[in-house]
């Protein structure tokens, strides 16, 4: 390649553009289409490509299969951490509790949207564990998506580098929660099993069987166009129950873009289904 020829010419970004937005409702803004470069750097090395264009030429000469995969997984952003935004999981927990009290013994569903190589999940099954086992409260039932079937085997696995085990975990959880094999830190069993790791398209597929009490999609939906969020909204509305409620990102908010939820007053960063009275964050912990 020479030095005057680009990278990828302004058709080939347009086309891996598209696949994104078709694949995951996610769409890249024009002057982000730098990142299309960077991204996929590594799926052209893997595949022997020396350019963007040379994939494109690859992808339109057959049926699409692993490398279109590849190409999607590739651009995704999987950025996450352990107890991001620790305040906002604790709300989570809090909020639970707040239902259970509604009616007590009843075992909530929650629902983690987008939940990348697993860290939000697992974030939460900690805190329940720590927070509701020893009290005899039922264990919640987590279901945990992302439309990456690669990121959903890596999140099963529960395996994670030195790196990203000490993005956000403290020392305690980490050596209470896994087990070091190597140069990774695995999830032991008895967190593990809590959690339902499933590929599911938001866009796409319907949402998975049954009503949640809480749902958590955080960062998911600022990088979809109106169409794609408003379509992800009805998914998202149709997952939860009466009376149930909804978590964005701290940079989201339904406001103008859904009238499907509505701010939750009593509980701040919260979003109900419905307009009925938002339970109180109450410490039902001490």
């Amino acid at each position: 390649m020479s030095a005057t020829q680009p990278f990828a010419s302004s058709g080939a970004i347009n086309i891996v553009g598209a696949l994104l937005e078709q694949r995951t409702g996610q769409q890249i803004a024009a002057n982000r289409a730098w990142r299309i470069e960077t991204a996929l750097k590594t799926v052209l090395r893997a595949h022997g490509l020396d350019s963007v264009d040379a994939l494109i030429a690859r992808l339109t000469s057959a049926a699409p299969g692993p490398l279109a995969d590849a190409v999607v997984d590739a651009l995704l952003n999987n950025e996450t951490s352990f107890f991001r935004d620790p305040g906002v999981l604790e709300l989570v927990v809090e909020a639970a509790a707040a239902m259970v009290a509604e009616q007590p013994g009843r075992r909530l569903r929650i629902w983690s949207v987008g939940c990348s190589t697993g860290q939000e999940p697992y974030s939460l099954a900690m805190l329940f564990e720590e927070a509701y086992v020893a009290r005899g409260l039922p264990f919640p039932e987590i279901v945990a998506t992302d439309v990456s079937a690669a990121t959903v085997d890596r999140a099963r696995s529960g395996r994670f580098s030195q790196f990203e085990i000490q993005r956000g975990l403290p020392i305690r959880r980490m050596m209470t929660w896994f087990d070091q094999e190597g140069t990774e830190w695995v999830v032991r069993p008895e967190l593990a099993r809590r959690i339902q790791f499933r590929r599911h398209n938001l866009v796409q597929d319907s949402a998975p069987p049954g009503k949640f009490d809480l749902i958590l999609c955080r960062n998911v939906l600022f990088y979809f166009p109106p169409a794609m969020r408003a379509r992800a909204y009805q998914t998202l509305r149709s997952a939860v129950r009466d009376g149930g409620a909804l978590l964005l990102g701290a940079g989201e908010t339904v406001i103008g873009q859904t009238d499907a939820f509505v701010p939750c007053a009593r509980i701040r960063g919260l979003y109900r289904a419905d307009t009925a009275r938002c339970v109180p964050p109450v410490s039902a912990f001490g």
